[in-house]
This record gives structure tokens, sequence and C-alpha cells, in this order.
């Protein structure tokens, strides 16, 4: 299909995809910009049909000439295969022994430049590259290799690649499926563009970034490749099929690729306006912006904190609901009497031939598995990186600390322990959403309770690091196998134990807040101290001005 054609089915298809339908938070954290000089990712893997659990894969050679089956990572359909590399490395979560760590966001973008016949699928382009790179920059390298060679079958992505130096946002989009086109003369070819177009920046030392289903490289340096790298036909590609037509310069990867419009600034901006705002001052200038009521005032690509963030920093910013703003999801009336920071979907919904919205803050409800990465320059590599990891909700979760040099994951978040429409009570990811599920019920008391035994939890982990970093280390010196598995033991302890205690706190939320009441044991008397909290005085007042005296007592004043 060429430019003409190209054009009028993307303005017929409307565009780019829609940002409420994607669901995925990134930020970046560079060492400058950390308390301890490590380097950090984040990733909420947000979906209704993903199963948290974490992944692992050992490291492993090959034969030559061994092909790797393809299966696109969302859906589980095969793909293709590809070349197998001779060796792989091993991989936690999305984490590998050599500390680098891989997150995206899917922002859609132009529908006419997703290929059908690739054989690599955004989740799989993680894994693999995981399996294959050291480096942040050799990860670059992989990925781009790999989309050349084989397709990219999904639409478009935003990527967060950290080594323990180096922190990295990737972005690319597709070229299109073949497309049989005629000449003047009749005479049919076969048009393809293999791969993708990308653009990958460095983010600055001692600054922070952040994606959310929205691409957010603009204008990037053509002369600079300490700090940018970009695809050799990004720009020319967009020329050839009538995408751009100014300068070289002036080239903007978002505006052309995924255009703006209210539901991605509303809906994915904001996430990361949100994560900024609670740690830079002066974001208040982008609050139009992150509303989608400027879209021309748009928010940098990065920006410097007030403060060094430690790793409970970035953990309180994938923990975020817009609170203390004007989108705190507990102010409005869709949080009902009990201040839920929850909404069912859909996102959108008509009335009367109106569309309306909720918000969609970072801490959502249909998250899969969420983590921190954290890598560590200046400790052995099994050692140094931890990918602080968890599962459903954000807000209600704990992030469980799994060192990247681990050689097995804890039963209770292995993969296979039970499945999406398959419950295991011994399932971190079942055992996390029967307390989330139940908070949601009387969230602003629970919340409380299921905060104290977070807090404490991830305060032990976070106490401990300092004496299990030093351990290791120790044994790594004389023993790297034996160091292996002081953290393999440690890990997957910590982990199991922590889902024990999530038990532990369902049964004692469960019982506490039976029937809508809240009960405490009253000494050694067979029967509890019984509260009846009811609804807050606003919600009252809402019930009254929407029904009149119609609930008015008429007896005598209680």
């Amino acid at each position: 299909m060429r430019k003409n054609s190209l054009v009028t089915m993307l303005v017929v298809l409307g565009l780019f995809v829609s940002g409420p339908v994607l669901a995925c938070t990134n930020f970046l954290v560079t060492k400058g910009a950390s308390t301890d000089g490590s380097t950090m990712i984040t990733y909420a893997a947000d979906s209704h049909v993903l199963y948290g659990e974490l992944y692992y894969r050992p490291a492993a050679d090959y034969p030559e000439g061994t092909m790797l089956e393809v299966y696109e990572w969302d859906t589980g359909k095969y793909l293709g295969k590809i070349k197998q590399a001779r060796h792989t490395y091993s991989v936690v979560g999305n984490m590998n022994e050599h500390q680098l760590a891989i997150g995206e966001t899917t922002y859609g973008g132009l529908p006419g430049l997703v290929d059908t016949t690739g054989i690599i699928d955004y989740g799989s382009l993680m894994y693999i590259t995981l399996q294959r790179a050291r480096t942040a920059r050799e990860a670059i390298k992989v990925i781009g290799e790999l989309l050349a060679e084989y397709g990219y079958y999904s639409s478009g992505e935003s990527f967060s690649i950290s080594d323990p130096n180096e922190v990295w946002i990737m972005e690319m989009i597709g070229k299109g499926s073949p497309q049989i086109v005629k000449d003047k003369r009749g005479r049919t070819r076969t048009v393809y563009n293999k791969g993708a177009v990308w653009v990958a920046m460095r983010i600055p030392d001692g600054y922070i970034s952040g994606h959310a289903n929205q691409a957010r490289i603009t204008t990037f340096p053509l002369n600079d490749p300490e700090n940018c790298i970009y695809s050799p036909d990004v720009i020319s590609f967009a020329r050839e099929w009538g995408l751009y037509s100014g300068a070289d310069k002036d080239f903007s990867f978002s505006d052309t690729y995924a255009p703006l419009d209210f539901g991605a600034a509303r809906f994915c901006e904001a996430r990361v306006w949100a994560g900024f705002n609670r740690v830079s001052s002066g974001m208040d200038k982008y609050t139009d912006y992150a509303k989608g009521y400027d879209l021309k005032n748009r928010m940098p690509l990065w920006v410097k904190p007030d403060k060094k963030l430690s790793v409970q920093d970035v953990i309180g910013m994938m923990r975020d609901y817009y609170q203390g703003t004007d989108l705190d999801m507990t102010k409005d009336i869709g949080a009902g009497p009990y201040q839920s920071i929850v909404r069912w979907r859909p996102m959108t919904w008509n009335v009367d031939g109106e569309t309306f919205f909720h918000e969609r803050a970072i801490s959502t409800q249909q998250t899969g598995f969420s983590f921190v990465a954290q890598s560590r320059s200046w400790l052995p590599d099994p050692v140094g990186g931890i990918l602080w990891f968890s599962v459903d909700d954000s807000y209600s979760t704990v992030y469980v600390p799994m060192y990247c040099g681990i050689t097995q994951v804890p039963e209770t978040y292995a993969v296979g322990n039970g499945s999406m429409m398959e419950f295991s009570d011994n399932s971190a990811f079942w055992v996390f959403n029967q307390v989330s599920n139940l908070a949601y019920t009387r969230y602003k008391d629970m919340i409380v309770d299921i905060q104290k035994v977070q807090t404490a939890l991830e305060g032990k982990f976070i106490a401990h690091t300092s004496v299990v970093d030093k351990a290791a280390t120790d044994l790594y010196k004389t023993d790297p196998a034996k160091a292996r598995e002081f953290l393999t033991d440690y890990s997957v302890n910590q982990a199991n134990s922590t889902v024990m205690r999530w038990k532990e706190l369902y049964r004692y939320l469960f019982t506490k807040y039976l029937d809508g009441n809240v009960k405490v044991r009253d000494g050694n008397k067979q029967n509890p101290k019984v509260k009846f909290p009811g609804y807050d005085e606003g919600y009252y007042r809402m019930i009254i001005e929407k029904t009149g005296d119609k609930f008015k007592y008429k007896g005598e004043s209680h």
C-alpha cells in the first residue's frame, strides 16, 4: 500500500489505538537520582486476563542450528521460529543474571503499522532479549537485530531498559503488513518493510523518566550516539509513507507515530504526571495537560526529583491514585461511602448520548504483577540485582526481594500454580486477591489494617538487605554457587512466608469486618465488642440530596 492509501486507512481507523484499552505504567530512575547509586525501573503489568506469577528461565547452552519457537505473550498464539542463541542467561521475572532489566507499556499508535506477519511480539521480545544481552546498550542492539530479521508482530511499544550503570527509554512501532500494489501498467508487486522504526534515549544521570501507554519521545538528537540511538529509517519511513514532510531536526516520534488526544493525556500521561508530581516540584504547570485540556504544553520526557529516591520512594510512586491532587480517586462520588480507589470497568460510559469516564490511576485492581528492578554496580551481578516483585494491586500488595542470581523461584509465585480461571489457595496471586477484593467492600477501614502488615514486611526486607548483601558477597568471593544457593533460599523463604502471613491477614479481616460491622476482642469474654460505624456524613448527605424526605424519620429523634 502506498502513501495515499495508507494515510486514508489511518484516518478511517481513527488515527491510533485508544489509550483506555491499554494499561501499564513504568518509571525509570538513574544512578544520580537514587539514594544509594542504584538504577531502578518499575513495571505494572495491568491486564484483566494476566495471571500474576514469577517467570524463571535458567541459563542454558544450545547446539548450533537450534530453533526457538515463539508464542505471543498475551495470548499464547504460535508465531513462528527463530534461531536460538548458543548461550542464554538466566532470567528471573524481568531481570537477568547481569542485572539487566526490561519493562514496557503499550501505546498502540497508528494501527496500519501493525505487521500481522511478524514473528516476535513485544512480550517475547523482552524475555528473549533478557536471555541474550548483558547491558542496556546491548539489549537495544539485540532488539533492533531481532526485529529486522524476524519482523515485529505487535503495535507501538515503549520499553524501559536498565543495567547497573544506565537507564534507557526505547519506543518503537512496526512498518505494516505486506501489501500488494499495482503500478500504472496494472502490474502487481508486494511491498513489505520488515521490522520496526524506533528511537532509544538515555535518561540523563540525576533524572527520572516514565511512560504509561503513550509514546513520549518527541524530537531527539540526530548526532549523539552516546545518548540517542535510532533505526536508520525512523524518519525516512515516515516520509515515504506520507506521515511527515518537515525537516529532520523537527521530527517528533510521538507526534508522527502516536498522536496525542484527550484520552491519551487523561488516562495515560496523567499517570506519568502523578508519579513525577510526587517527587518533583513544579509539575503543577502540567496539570491541565494531564487532564487533557492543554495538549500543547507537553510534559518533559524526564524531570529532576527534589531529592534522591530510595526503593521505598519508588514503590510509593507505584502506589499512586492521584492522592493530594484534583484527580484524587477517594474524593469523587465514584469512591462510594468507603473512599475506594478502584473503579469497575469499562473506563468510559454513555448517558443521554454523552460520554463520561473514570480516572485511570497507577494503582489499579487489574494488575497481574508489578516490580521495582534495582541494579547496583558495586556488587557482584548475582547479588547486585534485586527484583522487588509483587502481584495484584500495587497499593495493597507487598514487594518481596528476588535476587537476580537465584536458581529457582518460590512455589507460591511459580508458573503453573493456579491460573486466571483456576483458584489455588497456595498461589500468591489468589491469596493477595482475596485480601484486596475483600477490602473493596470497606476500603478506608480495611486498608489501614492491610498497610500495617505491608509496612512491617517491606520494612523488614529493606532492613535486612545490607546484611544479606554482605553475606552473599563474602560467599561469592570463594564459592559463587554457594552464594546463589544462599540468595535462593533467602528469596524463596521470604516470598513463601509473605504469602502465609497474607493468609493470616485475610482470616483476620474477614472475622473483624463480617457483615459490615467492626468487631474486636473484649478481654476473655465470649462475645466481642461490636461497632456499627455506618457511612460517613458526606455519604449520608448525598442520600438526602438524592431522596429528599423519603427516608426522614417521623418518630422521636434518635
